[in-house]
C-alpha cells in the first residue's frame, strides 16, 4: 500500500511540474492545442499505470515480510516458575513483532498435551514451540504437526525423535547435574547415603540426573532411594517425607529441578534436620531457591542454574530465522553453572538470571 501511495504522489507531482514548466517557457514552434479533458486523461494515465504496478508488487512485498504469524506454545507444566518466565518472554518477543502466540498448559498430562497441540494445529499455525511432557509419548502430536507442515522449535526438553524439529535450544542439562555432583563430592569427601528425586519421563531431568550420578560415581555415595517426583513440589514433598522416615541419616538429596528440591526442603524441615547434616540440591536457579541460599540458614546447598530468558530469546530467534529462509543449526545449547551461598549475590534473588 505504501508503494501505491508513493507512486500516485509522484505521478501527480510530475503532472504539476510539467504544467509549471510549460507556463514559463517560450516555444519557437506552436504546440498542438490540448483540451482540458485530454490533459486530464494524460495526467491520469501515468498515475493509473503506477497504481497497477504497485498492486502487482504488493503481494511480493507481503511475502517478503512474512507475517503476521501465528505460533503455538506448549510446555510440560505452565505453573512451574521456570516455564512461566519462558512463556512470558516468548509472548513479549512475538507480540513485539505484531504476531500472535497461542499458549496452552497440559499440566504434565501428555494425553492432554497431544489434544491441545491438535487443537492449535486446527488454527493454521505458522510454527510451534515444543516442550514435551513425555519425550516418547508426545510423538503422535509431532506426527500431526509434521503432516500439517508446521515447523517446530524445541526448547528446554528434547523430544524422543529430534528429527521432527527444525532446531532445538536448551540448557546443558547434563552439565547442570554434573556441577551439582562435583560440589557434593567436594563437601562430602567421605560419601554417604543419598536420595535422588528424578523424573524419568522428562528428558531434561534424565540428563541432569545422569550428570549428577556420573560426577559422584566412585566417591563412596550410596543411593538408598531413587524415585519419580514428576518435577512437582507437592509430589516431591510427600515422597521425601516417607523416604526421610526410612532413611533419616542421608547426607544429601538431589532434586531434578528446583520445585522438587523445594519439596524435599519442606520435608526435611518438617523432619527437623539440622543445617549441614543433609545437603539439598536442585537444578534451575529459581528466585525461590536463590533466596534460600542467600538466607544462609537453609538446608538448601546449591542449584545447577540455567536461564529461561536466554532459552526463550534463542527459541524465538531460531523460529524467525527459519521462517525467513535462513539456515539454522540443529541445536543451540545454553550454558549452565552452579549457584551456592558463596556466589548467589552475583545473580540476585528477585528474578531469573
Amino acid at each position: 500500500m505504501k508503494k501505491r501511495i508513493l507512486a500516485v504522489t509522484l505521478a501527480a507531482a510530475m503532472v504539476g511540474s510539467l504544467a509549471a514548466c510549460g507556463g514559463g517557457t517560450e516555444e519557437t514552434t506552436a504546440a498542438p492545442e490540448t483540451t482540458a479533458a485530454e490533459a486530464e486523461a494524460e495526467a491520469e494515465e501515468p498515475a493509473a499505470e503506477a497504481e497497477a504496478e504497485a498492486e502487482e508488487e504488493a503481494p511480493a512485498a507481503e511475502a517478503a515480510s512474512g507475517g503476521p504469524y501465528k505460533f503455538g506454545y506448549t510446555c510440560m507444566d505452565g505453573t512451574n516458575p521456570f516455564f512461566v518466565t519462558i512463556q512470558e518472554k516468548m509472548k513479549e518477543l512475538v507480540e513485539a513483532n505484531g504476531d500472535e502466540l497461542i499458549i496452552t498448559d497440559p499440566g504434565n498430562d501428555v494425553t492432554k498435551q497431544i489434544s491441545q497441540v491438535e487443537d492449535m494445529l486446527s488454527q493454521n499455525l505458522d510454527g510451534l514451540f515444543m516442550n514435551p511432557v513425555d519425550a516418547q509419548g508426545i510423538i503422535p502430536a509431532l506426527d500431526q504437526a509434521q503432516a500439517a507442515g508446521v515447523p517446530m522449535v524445541g526448547f528446554d526438553t528434547e523430544v524422543g525423535d529430534m528429527s521432527y524439529l527444525v532446531s532445538y535450544t536448551g540448557s546443558d542439562n547434563y552439565n547442570a547435574g554434573k556441577v551439582v555432583g562435583e560440589d557434593l563430592v567436594k563437601k562430602c569427601p567421605d560419601g554417604g547415603p543419598i536420595i535422588v528425586l528424578d523424573s524419568p519421563t522428562m528428558q531434561s531431568v534424565v540428563d541432569r540426573t545422569n550428570g549428577f550420578l556420573d560426577a559422584i560415581e566412585g566417591h563412596g555415595f550410596e543411593i538408598v532411594a531413587q524415585q519419580d517426583a514428576k518435577g512437582n513440589l507437592q509430589e516431591a514433598m510427600g515422597i521425601a517425607e516417607d523416604l526421610l522416615q526410612a532413611h533419616p541419616d542421608v547426607v544429601a538429596i538431589f532434586g531434578g529441578n528446583d520445585p522438587t528440591a523445594l519439596g524435599a526442603l519442606a520435608a526435611a524441615n518438617a523432619a527437623g534436620l539440622e543445617k549441614g547434616k543433609c545437603l539439598i540440591y536442585g537444578v534451575d536457579g529459581s528466585p525461590d531457591v536463590k533466596s534460600e541460599l542467600a538466607a544462609g540458614t537453609s538446608l538448601m546447598e546449591g542449584t545447577g542454574a540455567q536461564s529461561p530468558i536466554a532459552i526463550a530469546e534463542q527459541a524465538v530467534e531460531i523460529m524467525y530465522n527459519y521462517l525467513a529462509g535462513e539456515d539454522v543449526d540443529e541445536r543451540y545449547p545454553v550454558d549452565t553453572f552452579l549457584i551456592t551461598a558463596d556466589n548467589v549475590a552475583e545473580y540476585g534473588t528477585d528474578g531469573w538470571q
